[in-house]
């Protein structure tokens, strides 16, 4: 166990997750009647916007019946991250979306079930 407990902070993205038949609507709400500035990121089924000091994600994701909202979290050290969250009886979620290779950082779900990514404050996108 490790010795001092990593800081957490919010992160400044924040995903809609969709289901595809909400997709476009969403998006044309954000971009088109909300006319929230478009941000550029990841390729494919993703639209991202400038949400005050957040990013706003709209993640078209086949298989939802619902939209569902995750967030960011940044900690100082995504090791001692896990092994806190992990020892507070945190569920790690990992198999819900594939984080690549090299990406510091995991996937887990509060006690009312919304998805966190918890990774490092030296990560890059968006």
């Amino acid at each position: 166990m490790t010795d001092q407990h990593p800081a957490f902070s919010g992160g400044r993205n924040v995903a809609l997750k969709v289901p595809p038949h909400r997709y476009e609507a969403t998006v044309r709400f954000y971009r088109d009647i909300l006319q929230l500035p478009a941000v550029s990121g990841p390729d494919g089924d993703a639209t991202g916007f400038e949400f005050g000091p957040c990013n706003l994600w709209i993640d078209n994701c086949p298989g939802l019946s619902q939209a569902e909202v995750w967030l960011e979290l940044v900690a100082s050290d995504t090791g001692s991250a896990a092994e806190v969250l992990e020892n507070a009886g945190i569920a790690r979620r990992d198999e819900i979306e594939d984080l690549g290779t090299g990406f510091d950082g995991f996937w887990i779900s509060s006690p009312s079930d919304v998805i966190h990514l918890v990774d490092s404050q030296k990560q890059s996108w968006a």
